[in-house]
């Protein structure tokens, strides 16, 4: 056989096609949607609670509103309200100018704060991003406060040494920046990224997992009904994702060591991950065979942006944003974020994960009820490979 015609071999052919479309496909996505940072920070809500009565807050409130780069600014909320919507991360950054503002930065007693709280149980961008920002507003803003005060002080300089010393001590002391960390996730960037890992774990095993029992599915027809072979293809995955899960977070507790009282959790949350993420996959392999991997793969690359582990919903483009709402993965990695991390009930993304593994199960039965066609049984055939298995278990 020639090269030539080695080339012209259907997996030459295959591995050809492959090796180029995964590169426009992976390259395509990734740097698409990678751009969104730090381009769409201005698309993150924020908001700015003022509650003090004297004129510097209101001042500060509206220069913060007006000279930050975020489109959406609520200024409407309570700090009690803003804190909950920030710990669901509905909201980036809360920036709250206490009621005493103006005074303490007019007695100099104190040093006037205001407090600046970031969540960190989210997106990874988010919270260094906010992190980053927080501190040149208040780089800025000490700045300016103690230019203002000395401005005051300076005018009486025929004064005691010890009175000097206090004043001098009062400039340095005009401003200081309070942040705050709700929600705080250990240092070491595994912990950080752990929701988004355990959920790719099951996701990756569950989608190899559909392409090998969709195949055992298919070569076993005519050995029982199909309605028979769904629900063993189903059964198998359930075993499936209990031995998996329980190795998953077996791991995790060597490497990371979350807290005892989670582990079944854990456990409960893997499983449920991986029985919608084979279904979710599934779905392609039982319409087109083998060649929905091709299709699953560039939707597993999408949804490790679309997951909302490193990339806010806010800032995603349209067809990321709109993966997101479908996405297996971006439900189970905010579950892991509020079990592992937050201070919210994960259970609307845990309800979440349990509707969509009910809408793709619903569409699995109606592929395989109406696109698959019924084959005999043949009963010959089926008593011969049992008999077959029951010779080498004996033997």
């Amino acid at each position: 056989m020639k090269f030539t015609q080695f080339l012209k071999t259907r997996g030459a052919i295959a591995s050809i096609f492959m090796g180029i479309f995964y590169a426009i496909i992976m390259l395509g996505i990734f740097l698409s949607g990678y751009s969104a940072i730090p381009g769409n920070i201005d698309q993150l809500p924020i908001a700015i609670v003022n509650d003090d009565a004297g004129e510097y807050g209101e001042n500060i409130a509206g220069q913060l509103k007006e000279n930050l780069p975020f489109k959406e600014v609520e200024t409407e909320l309570t700090n009690k309200k803003a804190i909950k919507e920030l710990e669901k991360n509905d909201l980036a950054l809360v920036i709250h100018i206490p009621e005493n503002f103006s005074e303490n930065l007019q007695k100099g007693e104190t040093a006037a704060s205001i407090d600046f709280t970031v969540n960190e149980a989210g997106p990874t961008v988010v919270s260094s991003t906010m992190n980053s920002i927080v501190n040149q507003i208040n780089n800025q803003l000490s700045e300016q406060f103690s230019k203002q005060t000395a401005q005051g002080i300076l005018l009486n300089f025929n004064l005691p040494e010890d009175q000097a010393a206090a004043m001098a001590e009062k400039i340095e002391t005009a401003y200081a920046g309070n942040v705050v960390t709700v929600n705080d996730v250990p240092d070491g960037m595994h912990h950080n990224m752990m929701p988004m890992f355990l959920t790719m774990a099951g996701y990756v095993g569950a989608m190899i997992g559909a392409m090998q029992l969709v195949a055992s599915f298919r070569e076993s027809r005519g050995k029982a009904s199909k309605t028979r072979l769904f629900i063993y293809v189903q059964l198998t995955a359930l075993l499936i994702a209990v031995l998996s899960s329980f190795v998953a977070t077996g791991v995790v507790y060597l490497v990371d060591a979350p807290s005892g009282d989670l582990f079944l959790g854990i456990v409960g949350h893997q499983m449920l991950n991986y029985m919608v993420c084979f279904n979710f996959t599934a779905i392609l392999i039982f319409l087109v065979g083998e060649g929905g991997m091709v299709l699953n793969l560039p939707i597993l690359l999408m949804q490790t942006i679309a997951n909302g582990a490193t990339v806010a919903r806010d800032m995603m483009y349209a067809p990321f944003k709109w993966m997101s709402h479908i996405s297996p993965m971006y439900y189970s990695v905010q579950a892991y974020y509020a079990d592992l991390f937050g201070s919210i009930s994960s259970s609307p993304y845990i309800w979440s994960m349990v509707t969509i593994l009910a809408i793709t199960l619903l569409i699995n039965i109606v592929i395989v009820t109406f696109l698959h066609k019924p084959m005999p049984v043949d009963k010959s055939k089926a008593e011969t490979e049992s008999g077959k298995d029951t010779a080498e278990i004996t033997a």
